[in-house]
């Protein structure tokens, strides 16, 4: 009897110890980080900057692998339905996250059920501008003017229904009281080029894309969505700055694993995460792309998501339906 319970007793210690061996194993082989945007955009390289980190700090390769489709949910299914092992992560923004899940036709992700947030990786500042030609000088001008001008308000350009920049435009017009009209393009892009020919009076747009008029002297920010100045264009007020009290919404990113990914190897990405973010030199290539390093923990992260979620499907709420 007792010699069946020894080798009962050393069965169990050998299984702890391969169990404990196997999870201080992960990573054994290379990562797969899914980014649901197409290779170049600001996203993309931001992911191939922590994913290099991330590579460094787990000894494995992380390899980028583009889907885009379905305004960045197309991807992130993907990473819903990969085994949940930790060897699949996903990069995640505002849209699919908290915009999405609130659309009449959303897509067939439920981002707090079927995904695990791993950490914030950084805010894309948003910026209203106007042309310097324009006679609005300030937030304060527009408002007054857009308040004056019959038919709904003065109009502003966008990045496309729906999108991060046409909802800031929402929530900027709903707190300052004021009428405006929005004016849907495909990007920022094209709306900061119509924007320069004087075909609309405003945009709101993500910095990268105007930045560079702005400090030309063709275009004139009326304010940051950042809720304080951002470290890229720190002379550049916020709106808040500029009188409307508490408005902050910037776009921002962060990593994503499926929704059952067990807890030891969550922590073992989340210290590898972490260590990334902490890297003054990745902050500096971060900020070369016109983002803002901004590092928040999984369940910090999650807490956030919730706030965000809840403050954009308020904004969806008040958007006029068109007929059918």
């Amino acid at each position: 009897m007792y010699k069946s319970l020894a080798r009962l007793g050393c069965a169990m210690a050998a299984a702890l110890t391969l169990s404990g061996a196997a999870a201080q194993a992960f990573p054994a082989k290379p990562l797969t980080l899914i980014v649901p945007f197409a290779p170049g955009a600001s996203a993309d390289g931001i992911a191939r900057i922590v994913g290099r980190e991330l590579s460094a700090a787990l000894g494995q390769p992380v390899v980028v692998d583009n889907k885009p489709g379905a305004g960045g949910a197309l991807g992130l299914m993907m990473v819903a339905k990969a085994p949940a092992d930790g060897y699949t992560l996903g990069l995640g923004a505002t849209g699919a996250i908290a915009v999405n899940p609130h659309l009449p036709d959303a897509p067939p992700l439920k981002p707090q059920q079927d995904l695990l947030p791993l950490g914030k990786l950084a805010d894309i500042p948003l910026v209203f501008v106007t042309s310097a030609t324009s006679g609005y000088g300030n937030l304060q001008a527009f408002i007054k003017a857009s308040r004056k001008t019959p038919g709904g308000g003065l109009s502003y350009a966008n990045a496309g229904q729906y999108t991060a920049q046409h909802l800031s435009g929402e929530l900027l017009a709903h707190m300052a009281g004021v009428p405006m009209v929005a004016v849907p393009y495909r990007g920022s892009g094209p709306a900061v080029t119509d924007l320069l020919a004087g075909l609309v009076p405003a945009a709101m747009v993500d910095l990268t894309s105007a930045y560079p008029h702005i400090k030309a002297g063709k275009l004139v920010s009326l304010g940051i969505t950042n809720a304080t100045r951002s470290k890229v264009a720190p002379e550049l007020p916020t709106i808040a700055e500029e009188g409307v009290t508490g408005y902050a919404a910037p776009a921002w990113m962060g990593l994503f694993l499926p929704a059952k990914t067990p807890a030891d190897v969550r922590a073992r990405l989340s210290q590898a995460m972490q260590k990334a973010m902490a890297n003054s030199a990745v902050q500096s290539q971060i900020q070369a792309l016109a983002a803002e390093p901004a590092y928040l923990d999984g369940p910090a992260f999650g807490n956030f998501i919730a706030v965000e979620s809840k403050k954009w499907a308020d904004v969806i709420a008040r958007i006029p339906k068109p007929a059918k």
